[in-house]
């Protein structure tokens, strides 16, 4: 009996970088939501040709740095001008004395923007995931060398094994296979 394996996407290869990006410009006009390209060196230009917008993760990071400085300042605040008034070397324990609690503003601010970001980019990445469906197919393994591919996954709502196919093959696409999970 047959074994059933979900599929992920059809994935394509092409012959340089500047293929791919035409690919990437046709499949983008196409009206394609759920693709992405895999080479082996960044490529200038490729995030306009895939019609990528601004990243949301700006959002994120500017709350998590925004909360490092509030608790950087209720830490040093609080206890300073509130709770244990203590006034070390004739030095007052007011507003003049917010200078000296700026490093730890600062620090915090960085350690909290740092933890968003990273935790933020987990969630987006969907991680950790110990593999990715790409590495099923046996010519993925050329990424990392010489290799230019192009994935359209099954879950985009244009999607359709034998237009999809027709379309990757007509703007050059090598190899053309269906991936399964």
């Amino acid at each position: 009996m047959a074994e059933y394996r979900k599929v992920y996407g059809l994935g394509a290869e092409f012959e340089s970088a500047a293929a791919l990006m035409h690919a990437a410009e046709k499949i983008r006009d196409a009206g394609f939501s759920k693709w992405d390209v895999h080479t082996p060196f960044p490529i200038h230009g490729m995030d306009k040709a895939m019609g990528l917008g601004k990243s949301w993760l700006s959002a994120p990071v500017f709350i998590g740095g925004t909360t490092g400085l509030l608790t950087a300042v209720c830490l040093e605040m609080i206890p300073s001008f509130s709770l244990y008034k203590l006034i070390v070397h004739g030095k007052p324990y007011d507003w003049r004395t917010i200078p000296a609690f700026f490093p730890i503003m600062f620090e915090l601010t960085v350690l909290f923007s740092a933890f968003t970001t990273v935790f933020s980019l987990m969630v987006m990445n969907q991680l950790p995931k110990w593999y990715h469906p790409v590495f099923n197919w046996e010519r993925f393994a050329r990424v990392t060398d010489d290799g230019f591919f192009l994935v359209i996954e099954a879950r985009d709502p244009k999607f359709s094994e034998t237009k999809t196919r027709a379309l990757l093959e007509e703007i050059g696409g090598q190899h053309v296979t269906l991936i399964h999970d």
